[in-house]
């Protein structure tokens, strides 16, 4: 098992190129099971969970291609995917695939869409609380289809089709905004999602299907219509840069100190957290093409956030954000709304030396002098990346372990940071 190894103390200078979003891209990829056509996506990270993704399109009868490297692209540009969902022969996806990713679920939207029928196990794949998808059942529910529950399986069927409908979801839910908005794309009549979430993944796959013929107005706003039509066809579509990556490398400089430009990307996807790194003491600045992040000398303060829907501060930032206040000169409070259970890398930032409370939904970060580096061990996506930012600044030597986790949300993120100066190597297990 792959090893992520740092000696910290060195500060961050150059230029990050920023990923497609992989939270963009797997939705856009089920999209393409709405239609018998190609549908080409550009901009794609080389990620594990697309890998996993692919495997389950590919179970269903999906044909894929990725285009070769072009005249200037490297292994950090996104690629090409072709998806061509024109003889699906199976419309099951079993536990062992939808269990390495929850994602996966949402393919029993264009499914049941499309065919008429859709079996799809109850996802696994995260360690972040329960995550249930009881919205995501009750959208497909709203909008006529039979929903049974067999085995530890999902299955909906609609041998008429859907009809549109009225969803108003009770809490914000990007998986159920996902999930409503592919159905309804091919529902018989019109369907409004109200309480919709606003994220920037939304509006990208909004923008896709609008290019495939759907009829879709509001997205991005909390109240979205479609007009359902009788098919899709194929469309050319980039998916938008990660703004995750975005503000993880943007923290990452912010706590090492340095210069740093993140190119391909928009400040407006994280305006909250941005804003934040503001008052930390980071100074930050939009470039033609992303932003540009900078902390000189001065200490970091400490600041209270808490996490949000968009447009508030991200969840999937709070993680770094808390490595971050480690050092901060004070005492900061980081409040999770979202998820339970998403405090997990405080026991291992403890291992570094960070000082930190837990209170319900609350952690109470003090900061301190400094952190040591120390083993220790990555337990989802965004908690293992707070540990190399912690790790960047630790004297001595820090060693990830489980970085599979990095894996499946950061592509080449050792690389991107050692060409920035970061003393990070990956030992191969």
């Amino acid at each position: 098992m792959d090893r992520i190894r740092i000696r910290g103390g060195a500060p961050l200078n150059g230029l990050i190129p920023i990923s497609g979003a992989k939270n963009a891209a797997l939705p856009l990829m089920i999209a393409s099971l709405l239609t018998a056509d190609t549908l080409e996506l550009g901009n794609v990270p080389r990620l594990a969970d697309i890998s996993s993704l692919l495997r389950i399109m590919s179970n269903f009868g999906v044909d894929h291609s990725i285009a070769g490297r072009r005249p200037g692209q490297s292994s950090e540009t996104g690629q090409t995917i072709r998806l061509t969902a024109k003889n699906v022969i199976d419309t099951t996806a079993p536990y062992e695939l939808v269990s390495t990713m929850r994602a996966s679920f949402w393919v029993i939207a264009p499914l049941v869409a499309r065919f008429g029928h859709a079996k799809v196990s109850m996802p696994g794949g995260c360690a972040i609380g329960t995550r249930p998808v009881d919205l995501l059942i009750m959208a497909l529910a709203k909008l006529g289809a039979v929903i049974e529950i067999e085995a530890g399986y999902v299955v909906a069927t609609a041998p008429k089709g859907l009809r549109g409908a009225e969803i108003d979801f009770p809490k914000v839910t990007v998986g159920g905004t996902h999930v409503a908005l592919m159905a309804a794309t091919l529902a018989q009549g019109t369907t409004v999602i109200r309480n919709a979430a606003r994220e920037p993944e939304v509006v990208d796959l909004a923008e896709c299907l609008i290019k495939m013929g759907a009829k879709i107005q509001g997205a991005g706003s909390s109240e979205i219509v479609i007009e359902g039509v009788t098919s899709l066809h194929g469309a050319s579509h980039d998916v938008m840069p990660d703004r995750i990556e975005t503000g993880t490398y943007a923290m990452a400089v912010a706590m090492t100190g340095g210069d740093l430009v993140l190119d391909n990307t928009r400040p407006d996807y994280l305006q909250a957290a941005l804003d934040v790194l503001g008052q930390a003491g980071a100074e930050v600045t939009p470039t033609h093409g992303g932003i540009r992040i900078r902390r000189n000398g001065n200490g970091l303060q400490p600041v209270d956030v808490t996490t949000d829907p968009f447009p508030g501060f991200p969840t999937d930032l709070q993680a770094q954000f808390m490595a971050l206040m480690t050092r901060a000169n004070g005492t900061s409070r980081i409040r999770e709304t979202i998820f339970e259970n998403r405090f997990m890398h405080v026991q291992e930032l403890a291992r570094l030396g960070a000082q930190i409370r837990l209170d319900g939904d609350s952690a109470y970060v003090d900061g301190v002098p400094g952190l040591k580096g120390a083993p220790v061990m990555a337990t989802d996506l965004r908690a293992s990346v707070s540990l190399v930012i912690a790790g960047l600044v630790a004297d001595g030597e820090t060693t990830i372990n489980r970085v599979y986790h990095l894996d499946r949300g950061f592509e080449s993120l050792e690389a991107k940071l050692a060409r920035c100066g970061a003393l990070i190597e990956r030992v191969r297990g």
